[in-house]
């Protein structure tokens, strides 16, 4: 009998989606990789260009087509086919048509690979991911988006350079939207096991005080815009944190990720926002009970019914 081998595909060969699929065939997270694209002579140069490099990473099939069919059978799909953010815009001003792309996007993807994954990975990735999840009718722990995923690698990578240690050493979560209102978790974060706060560097100074935390937190939240402004868009963080996550489902490694599910915020509503879940084969297998104090409690809350008010002006909900 025929072993069943992974199969991942990719809804959208732009910079992210053929980012994405680069990042996990150099990590070998999938036997066969799948571009679907409306822009054939674009989606198949990629997959070509990529299945050119095979010899240099594991085994793996890459294929590349306009035409659905080409996701039939797939173990995940992640979909980062939407509007693009200009300079200036902010994420939410690409709800209304990115949710209608996902109308007509994912009936057709679900038809064809009803049994997989499925991982969003186009913003306003919460609001987007509200609808998606409504209209579809999908599972909520099958359905999810990348969410604070990349938000909380930068804030680790930042903390980790005024600490002086490697990043690995960091334990830290931005929460709620992937947005102007995410909310760093600063109460429970760690260096080295030690809480953040009293960490201290080799004159034995305290190096997160509460100014270097706000500086820090508003860098991570302003840093889209910095790439954007400077590049006109954001793709290897992105793509390798999207190929880290498919990874999760795949391996069931039962890793701990902020990502963007539904919950049943309380005072709010529905609403997807990004908390720390523990991700495996079958998808969320549910969230980890991550500590907070009063402020961030109140600051979540608040982006909480920001992504709320933004789902039900573009009829998410």
């Amino acid at each position: 009998m025929e072993s069943k081998t992974s199969k991942v595909s990719i809804v959208g060969a732009g910079a992210v989606g053929a980012t994405l699929a680069y990042a996990g065939l150099m990590r070998g997270f999938a036997r066969t990789v799948a571009l679907y694209d409306i822009n054939k002579a674009k989606v198949e140069a990629e997959a070509l260009d990529l299945a050119q490099g095979i010899q240099f990473m594991p085994e793996a099939t890459v294929v590349g087509s306009d035409d659905v069919g080409v996701v039939e059978g797939s173990d995940v799909v992640v979909v980062t086919a939407g509007a693009k953010q200009q300079p200036g815009q902010s994420r939410m001003d690409l709800a209304g048509a990115t949710i209608s792309l996902m109308d007509k996007v994912l009936p057709p993807l679900m038809d064809v690979a009803p049994n997989a994954i499925y991982i969003l990975v186009t913003n306003p990735v919460d609001v987007v991911t509200l609808a998606a999840i409504k209209k579809s009718g999908m599972d909520p722990a099958r359905m999810f988006g990348s969410g604070t995923a990349l938000d909380t690698s930068r804030l680790r990578h930042q903390v980790a350079q005024a600490c002086n240690v490697a990043v690995g050493n960091v334990h830290a979560y931005i929460a709620g939207e992937h947005g102007d209102s995410e909310v760093a978790l600063w109460s429970s974060a760690t260096v080295g096991g030690q809480p953040l706060g009293q960490w201290r560097d080799r004159d034995g100074e305290i190096v997160m005080t509460p100014e270097r935390r706000e500086r820090i937190h508003h860098d991570v939240m302003r840093s889209a815009y910095t790439i954007i402004e400077g590049k006109g868009a954001t793709n290897y963080a992105i793509g390798v944190a999207g190929a880290r996550i498919v990874e999760a489902v795949l391996g069931d490694q039962r890793r701990i990720m902020p990502v963007s599910t539904l919950i049943d915020y309380p005072g709010v509503g529905e609403v997807c926002m990004s908390l720390p879940a523990v991700i495996g084969r079958h998808g969320i297998e549910h969230h980890a009970d991550t500590p907070m104090d009063e402020s961030e409690s109140m600051a979540l809350e608040a982006s909480a019914r920001s992504i709320r008010e933004t789902a039900e002006r573009f009829g998410a909900v």
